[in-house]
């Protein structure tokens, strides 16, 4: 049995959101190695009483999401098979302390080509300086390229340019935006 359906119940099975099989191993797939006692796996619905979502709150605004929301949200995207890709960073003691999400992008040029958007790259702040940004990367990038991704991009801030050169990514171009207040997403 993989180590993160070590959590699994009768009552409360982990599913998770991907095939644990598509990751990498890390150090051996990818160059960078995962520190001892941690575990690099899909998202699972568990991981709202895990601390995903104080991770993601320590990048950007989160809001009060309830476990019923996190559970529709959580559904929606497994049915998009193939296309999310959310994964988590745990330590010794089962706590979140790092993610990162691709999605694949299914466009009509470049012979419909898929496109891979690396999104919402967080870790722990007590985490930090164990590479573990690094292996959310290098994850990713092995998940978009085995998707048969011609490409993966991302958008970040200016002090974090540095750290995904780092990483294999060049600055390609200049990120705009247009933000729409308050609006709530309608589904």
């Amino acid at each position: 049995m993989s180590t993160f359906l070590s959590n699994a119940t009768p009552s409360c099975p982990v599913t998770p959101l991907f095939a644990a099989s598509l990751l990498p191993t890390p150090g051996k797939d990818t160059p960078t190695a995962l520190p001892e006692n941690y575990k690099l796996r899909p998202l699972n619905k568990q991981d709202y009483t895990k601390g995903f979502l104080d991770v993601l709150r320590q990048l950007t605004t989160v809001g009060d999401i309830t476990e019923e929301q996190w559970n529709e949200r959580y559904d929606w995207m497994k049915k998009r098979e193939g296309e999310y890709f959310v994964v988590a960073i745990e330590d010794g003691e089962g706590k979140v302390v790092g993610c990162g999400t691709l999605v694949v992008e299914r466009k009509f040029l470049r012979n419909l080509g898929l496109v891979g958007h690396i999104e919402d790259i967080a870790v722990d702040s007590n985490q930090r300086k164990k590479n573990l940004g690094k292996i959310i990367i290098e994850t990713l990038d092995f998940l978009a390229k085995n998707a048969g991704c011609y490409k993966s991009i991302l958008d970040c801030s200016e002090h974090n340019v540095g750290f995904y050169e780092k990483c294999g990514h060049k600055v390609a171009g200049t990120q705009m935006a247009q933000y729409y207040g308050d609006s709530k997403p309608k589904q």
